[in-house]
């Protein structure tokens, strides 16, 4: 299927998960993202969001160095914070944040320990549940 985050080409209530790995930072408008992900959801779906947390130390070395980085020129990196009042504010429950990457990337020989919460890995997961979505009103 061809279409964009912020106006995905589904129907409502389509999808048991949805997926955002490393794609928030480039999306135009990560609010109707996700907005848009809760409307394709099921009830009791569930958005996961893999993320680079901007206020981590790999977040401000890639954000230091995002000029150099073809890949990462037109990036926006957001905290973690930020990206998690437009969850709250879109009505998703049951949220469960992990992190990871606590060494510099150059320094990891082994795969590190995932923890709870976020604030020292560089590498975050978010995982949030739809709640109920009324297809004719559009809330939920």
């Amino acid at each position: 299927m061809i279409g964009v985050a912020e106006s995905l080409p589904f129907a409502t209530n389509q999808f048991d998960y949805i997926l955002f790995n490393t794609v928030v930072c480039f999306l135009d408008s990560p609010q109707k993202a996700f907005s848009e992900a809760k409307r394709v959801l099921k009830s009791n779906g569930v958005l996961i969001i893999g993320m680079i947390d901007k206020n981590s130390p790999l977040g401000r070395l890639y954000e230091t160095q995002k000029m150099d980085n073809s890949f990462y020129q037109n990036a926006h990196f957001y905290p973690v914070d930020e990206l998690m009042a437009l969850i709250n504010q879109l009505g998703f429950s049951k949220k469960e944040v992990y992190q990871t990457i606590f060494s510099p990337l150059d320094k990891i020989v082994t795969p590190e320990l995932v923890k709870p919460g976020c604030g020292e890995g560089g590498f975050v997961v978010i995982k949030a549940i739809n709640r109920f979505y009324d297809v004719d009103s559009g809330i939920s």
